[in-house]
């Protein structure tokens, strides 16, 4: 996990979309999952948002996942 702040958004939008891909949905079928804007997935997702905890919790349960695993380096997705 990276330590710079921007280093780290952009490892965790990584993983976002990772996920996302691997669960064969397009940014708008997770933004409707999680009940967010589209736009603001593909934002995380390029590593220019500073996400909420709760939009990590939304995230995570929309993709199926602990909002830890989302955090977690050993987390195979």
């Amino acid at each position: 996990m990276p330590k710079h702040h921007d280093d780290f958004l952009q490892w965790f939008g990584a993983r976002v979309r990772g996920l996302r891909q691997q669960k064969n949905l397009s940014q708008e079928e997770l933004a409707q999952l999680a009940g967010i804007d589209r736009t603001y997935i593909g934002g995380v997702e390029r590593g220019e948002r500073n996400v909420s905890l709760l939009n990590v919790k939304r995230l995570a349960d929309a993709l199926g996942v602990n909002a830890k695993d989302l955090f977690d380096d050993d987390f195979q997705f």
